[in-house]
């Protein structure tokens, strides 16, 4: 497997590139309300910048209908050292927040078939990893990445393929994923994707408390975590979505060409058109033949 390149400033400098969930199908039903969210959220960007001053932090927001960088703190207007920090990070990113926000709205509101009610999760770790792939070629020094999601809202299974091509992408550029999931139930896609790409998947039991969560457990760079005892994943969800029926299943029908995964039997594969024979149980048997 090819491995990301190594050339980093310091084992202690990093990229985090934060998957913030803006979904307010989600947010509008949840017991903390946004703004106290984007409080304990604003407070633990702002840690993570004055931990080290090579520290680089970039926002991605995740809405119902599209995703957008609203933060960067590399980009030439936060180049000096005040507009890095508060006040000043939360001004600029509430600001591209909000426009985000109205213009994701929108979007929802021309589509005819109405508004998705899951995140575009699989269009923000795209747009994560080609970010770091450009600081990887920016040059021969750059921070050690990673990605935190903030995901609340429940997953799309119409995104199973694209979320697993981002994962494993990560994989193979050794980029971990790490995730915060405040939803009444776990994230199947979340916990895989900290799994298979070696970071913390985290379900914080006590939300008035987020920002202790974030800061103990995801404010930590890479080196520091081979010293610490931090929370493994228990019981990850392993089950994959049906290309069909985009539905989650236990057990299914494999195309042995393309692995794309089926509920039910099919003459004839969606995805490559490989043509498929009888199901077993529909294969006559010897004795019958006779």
């Amino acid at each position: 497997m090819a491995s990301a390149p190594s050339k980093l400033y310091a084992d202690d400098v990093s990229l985090l590139v934060v998957l913030l969930d803006t979904n307010p199908f989600f947010w509008s039903s949840f017991s903390l309300p946004f703004s106290k969210f984007l409080s304990h959220v604003l407070s633990f960007l702002n840690s993570i910048l004055l931990l080290n001053q090579f520290n680089q932090v970039v926002v991605i927001a995740t809405g119902c209908n599209s995703c957008d960088y609203i933060y960067d703190s590399s980009s030439a207007t936060n180049t000096d050292a005040e507009s890095g920090r508060m006040p000043a990070l939360c001004s600029d990113l509430l600001r591209k927040l909000d426009e985000f926000v109205t213009r994701d709205q929108h979007l929802g509101e021309k589509d005819s078939l109405g508004p998705p009610t899951s995140s575009l999760l699989s269009g923000s770790l795209s747009m994560a990893l080609c970010y770091i792939q450009k600081v990887f070629r920016s040059g021969p020094l750059h921070p050690q990445p990673r990605i935190l999601c903030l995901q609340g809202s429940t997953d799309g299974p119409e995104q199973y393929v694209a979320i697993m091509n981002a994962i494993f992408s990560a994989q193979r550029s050794m980029v971990p994923i790490d995730s915060c999931f405040m939803g009444s139930n776990n994230s199947a896609f979340l916990q895989q994707a900290s799994y298979i790409t070696g970071g913390v998947y985290q379900k914080p039991q006590q939300l008035d408390g987020l920002f202790q969560y974030l800061s103990t457990v995801f404010a930590t760079d890479l080196h520091s975590r081979t010293f610490l005892r931090l929370p493994k994943s228990v019981g990850v969800d392993f089950r994959a979505s049906c290309f069909c029926h985009k539905r989650t299943i236990d057990m299914g029908y494999i195309c042995s060409v393309c692995l794309s995964i089926f509920c039910k039997h099919h003459k004839k594969c969606s995805t490559c058109g490989s043509v498929f024979g009888q199901p077993q149980s529909d294969v006559p048997s010897a004795s019958n033949v006779k």
